[in-house]
């Protein structure tokens, strides 16, 4: 595979893992939110309802944090496939959060921080696969005379 395979497959998994974390986190937090919301409704003491109000405020936070990472996950997919620079940055950052999402998230992780911080990704981001000339290096300080 050539670097630009690596670089197109990275992208494609990264988008797959931005959906299954938004739905997923989006699915979670509306299970907490509902447990929170029956137990604060039918409480009858104040520890029912403190525990309804915990799920409600879990399921809230577990939300927010999943929509987040899942929209940081997306918009790596995106600068990653559109080969920018960043993308490249951006996809280590993600390749080290995700990398103790056992299993989808381990293997993934592991494969993007092996082509990112490999040869193959390095030179790839730096234009040396595209076929773009090396920028210039100055001349010596001997060649000035």
């Amino acid at each position: 595979m050539t670097a630009r395979d690596h670089n197109k497959l990275l992208s494609i998994f990264y988008f797959i893992l931005a959906g299954l974390q938004i739905v997923l986190g989006g699915l979670f937090a509306l299970i907490y939110i509902g447990i929170g919301g029956a137990a604060l409704s039918t409480a009858r003491r104040d520890e029912d309802q403190v525990m309804g109000g915990i799920f409600l405020g879990l399921g809230l936070i577990l939300g927010l944090v999943m929509l987040v990472i899942g929209s940081l996950t997306l918009f790596t997919g995106f600068k990653v496939r559109k080969e920018q620079p960043v993308g490249r940055v951006l996809g280590i950052i993600i390749s080290i959060l995700v990398v103790l999402n056992f299993p989808l998230g381990t293997a993934l992780g592991i494969y993007g921080l092996w082509f990112f911080l490999g040869e193959t990704g390095k030179n790839f981001y730096a234009g040396l696969s595209r076929g773009f000339p090396a920028p210039p290096q100055p001349p010596s300080p001997s060649s000035w005379q």
